[in-house]
């Protein structure tokens, strides 16, 4: 399976990238919203990971722009250290599939990414 991970904290990005590379899938990294934005016209990925808070386009901004898009149904799991409710509620009525709150466990990134292989696979 093919993810972009969107994100701006250069330690997370790494840690995402090592376990998901470990776990067998191939990862496209993007340190910003606008990198992120632009990997999308290229590309199509099975899976998106983004945090919500990067410089030049949010999570949100992302969300909306892949939820938009015809064709290919993109999931999207966000990642934030933002406990806001309203944050949460945001990302889910743009169409957000999952949430996770940072600090997170490698594992339980690995375990919720899992939930979406026979979803991507039915696409």
């Amino acid at each position: 399976m093919t993810i972009l991970v969107a994100e701006d904290d250069m330690i997370m990005l790494k840690t995402i990238e090592l376990r998901l590379k470990k776990d067998g899938h191939t990862v496209i990294l993007s340190h910003d919203g606008r990198e992120a934005m632009k990997e999308l016209e290229t590309s199509s990925p099975d899976l998106i990971i983004t945090d919500i808070m990067m410089p030049f386009s949010s999570g949100l901004e992302i969300i909306g722009a892949v939820k938009k898009r015809a064709g290919k149904k993109i999931p999207v799991i966000v990642l934030s250290a933002m406990g806001q409710e309203n944050v949460v509620l945001e990302a889910f009525q743009l169409g957000a599939d999952d949430y996770i709150t940072k600090p997170f466990s490698p594992n339980e990134l690995s375990m919720r990414v899992k939930r979406y292989i026979p979803f991507v696979a039915e696409v």
